[in-house]
């Protein structure tokens, strides 16, 4: 209250000094010192008082060359300006903080005799600072969690606060799942669907994973079994481009193919293969990080990857394209033109290029395509023009009709599979017959073309067969290894993979290469198909985590390289030990477990249970939680004059800004800094 603060000049003092200045010889020098400091006593000048005592006092010297002046009077000495605000650390007051103001909250008490909880008060006069961080793997202040990262979406969030369905039992530690069947997808669960209690056998299991042949969506959604060439790669589906394709990476049923464009065969990451032309370190058939394999196929921190060698089967599934044509029209229907139409006894080499085109199928040559018996056409004309002849392998609505099943191949030998068939009609009661555009001859259908891939590892020396009528072209790296094209009977024919063969094929060994055999029945009155491959074995990976290495990968959800089950420790198969948030209070370690321990404060007056297993703040602890409201906090907060209430608010005091005569107030000017007219009891202070 400055209006009070009496201001009194020393008139006595200033008269005395004009006088002696006037008594002075011309000679003489006087020195008036500042108010405040006052001389030391002796002959030279006055005596001052100490800065605690008030200022205002002066003294002089006199000189010259004559006798000297008396002693002076000293100074009453400086104001006094200290208290809890000053941003000074008062230690004989019991201050152990001051960051400027006498503000409760901010770190630093109201009377800056403690610093409050989860604060640190390190420089006087600024402002102090909370020693809570989000991701320090310590919980603190108002967190409920602290996995050690601040990245939002692992069940503890950026601000350090659990997420809805997760579960975070202790600090530094990843979160797991709070319980399958909350509808909420969280930790190592792969689905969460519509069930009110988990059930397997719907697509989602009874442990909230996801079963073979389903596809699961977004929680609280029922799975779906798969459907393969939907053009959606779901479940557990190594491919789906949506369409019935063979040769194109993904066939018909949805399993991978090598791609084998630019010579030796390799595979793509995700796709479970692990061909030898491959620059993988493992592929576990998905592009997922964390489950050991990662997105770009290199094994991921804390998992070993293994490659485990397929087997052959004894029985080779090999995916075949028919593709059938109207030989025989009726009801107003057309005859291809090159069906059922042409003759040979012998096969008619040079009808296509020696290279697959670029879209891997058969290139026309135009050999044998005019009437007219020459040496290339010893059977007279055998196609008529390319774009007809591009109609053979290709799709074409109304001109052909597709259908796309498996050949089975027997093994007769270890890695030597044979498909027989003397009387080869793969589309009876398909295609055109079935639309009544064609009919049968002796109850068969016959005009179809068929289209086999398949792959084989090349070793050198294989020996494979081939026969059929009528043409038969095998293309082994995009290159052609068998000709028997044309109008023809039966007709057989095999080759080896020599060395002078391999070259000319441009193959490796070691290496994966495709087989591309095109084959077309265009006349009657038989069909047979025969053909002898080889198979090939792919590796695929399969990544595990190697419990005791010290690092939580994959389901692991500890991993300390103890494994020893003691208390905060992992168990021999890295899950939790004993541990804070089971709802066991273990002794000496923890003061409390209620299963979820997330009373970061307690509002009842009495503790709760906090993370950690800890017992939680409360008001009457004797700490001050700024963090959650309080100003005060002495253990009693009995209320009264400078005391703190029962709610932990500050009762009247000394600057609060109201003066409380009944109290022996004589001023508040809202602080408790001397010097300013109201002290640091909130007494008028007088200067002197």
């Amino acid at each position: 209250m400055a209006s009070r603060f009496l201001c009194r000049r020393n008139s006595t003092a200033v008269i005395a000094l004009l006088s002696l200045v006037a008594a002075c010889e011309d000679s003489a020098q006087i020195v008036i010192p500042p108010e405040g400091g006052g001389g030391s006593g002796t002959s030279d000048g006055g005596g001052g008082g100490s800065t605690t005592e008030g200022g205002g006092g002066s003294g002089f010297v006199t000189g010259g060359s004559d006798q000297g002046g008396q002693p002076g009077t000293g100074g009453a000495g400086g104001v006094d300006t200290t208290g809890c605000g000053d941003g000074l650390i008062q230690i004989g007051d019991g201050e152990v903080c001051d960051d400027g103001n006498s503000d409760p909250g901010d770190g630093c008490s109201s009377d800056c005799t403690s610093v409050e909880q989860d604060f640190s008060c390190p420089t006087p006069g600024q402002a102090c600072v909370s020693t809570v961080e989000c991701g320090d793997g310590v919980i603190s202040g108002q967190e409920t969690c602290d996995d050690g990262d601040t990245t939002a979406g692992d069940g503890c969030s950026d601000a350090c606060a659990v997420e809805l369905g997760w579960q975070c039992t202790q600090p530094n530690v990843p979160c797991i799942a709070a319980m399958c069947g909350d509808g909420i997808l969280a930790g190592a669960e792969e689905c969460e669907d519509d069930d009110a209690i988990p059930t397997s056998g719907d697509g989602c299991s009874d442990t909230c994973q996801r079963e073979f042949g389903f596809a699961c969506g977004l929680p609280g959604v029922a799975c779906h079994p798969t459907d393969c060439n939907d053009g959606l790669k779901e479940g557990d589906e190594p491919c789906d481009d949506g369409n019935d394709d063979i040769g194109d990476g993904c066939n018909p049923f949805c399993e991978v193919e090598p791609s084998c464009s630019a010579g030796p065969c390799v595979s793509a990451c995700g796709d479970g293969l692990i061909l030898p032309s491959d620059m993988e370190d493992c592929d576990d058939g998905n592009t997922t990080d964390g489950d050991g394999c990662s997105s770009i196929c290199e094994i991921e921190l804390g998992f070993d990857c293994n490659e485990i060698v397929g087997q052959l089967p004894t029985v080779l599934e090999v995916p075949v394209a028919f593709r059938d044509v109207i030989a025989r029209p009726t009801n107003g229907s057309t005859r291809h033109p090159d069906f059922e139409i042409f003759g040979g006894t012998f096969e008619t080499p040079g009808l296509v290029s020696a290279l697959l085109g670029a879209d891997g199928k058969p290139v026309y040559t135009g050999t044998c395509s005019a009437p007219g018996v020459t040496v290339a056409c010893p059977y007279n004309q055998q196609m008529t023009t390319q774009a007809n002849f591009d109609q053979w392998y290709r799709d074409v609505a109304g001109v052909n009709v597709k259908y796309v099943t498996k050949l089975s191949l027997n093994e007769t030998t270890p890695g030597t599979y044979f498909f027989p068939d003397s009387s080869f009609f793969p589309v009876d009661g398909l295609g055109w017959v079935a639309a009544n555009q064609e009919t049968n001859f002796n109850g068969h259908n016959f005009g179809f073309t068929s289209e086999v891939r398949t792959w084989f590892q090349f070793e050198g020396g294989e020996s494979l067969s081939f026969s059929g009528d009528d043409d038969v072209w095998v293309f082994i790296n995009g290159r052609l290894a068998l000709d028997l094209g044309g109008l023809h009977p039966q007709v057989s024919d095999s080759f080896t993979l020599d060395p002078a063969t391999a070259t000319s094929l441009n193959l490796v060994a070691g290496n994966v290469y495709e087989i591309a055999l095109f084959h077309a029945e265009r006349h009657t009155d038989a069909s047979n198909f025969n053909l002898t491959l080889n198979g090939f074995v792919s590796a695929k990976s399969t990544c595990e985590t190697d419990c005791g290495d010290g690092i939580v990968a994959g389901d692991e959800t500890c991993d300390d390289m103890v494994n020893d089950g003691s208390y905060g420790s992992c168990m021999p198969d890295c899950t939790p030990g004993p541990y804070c948030g089971d709802g066991d209070l273990q002794a000496p370690n923890e003061e409390c477990d209620d299963g979820v321990n997330l009373t970061t404060y307690s509002f009842t007056g009495a503790p709760g249970c906090a993370p950690g297993c800890q017992l939680s703040p409360y008001c009457g602890d004797a700490a001050i939680q700024s963090l959650f409201g309080e100003a005060c906090d002495d253990g009693v907060n009995d209320g009264g004059y400078n005391g703190c209430s029962s709610n932990c608010t500050l009762g009247p005091r000394c600057g609060d800004g109201d003066e409380d005569t009944a109290d022996g107030e004589e001023c508040d000017d809202g602080n408790t800094v001397n010097g300013d007219g109201c002290s640091s009891t909130c007494q008028e202070e007088v200067a002197g």
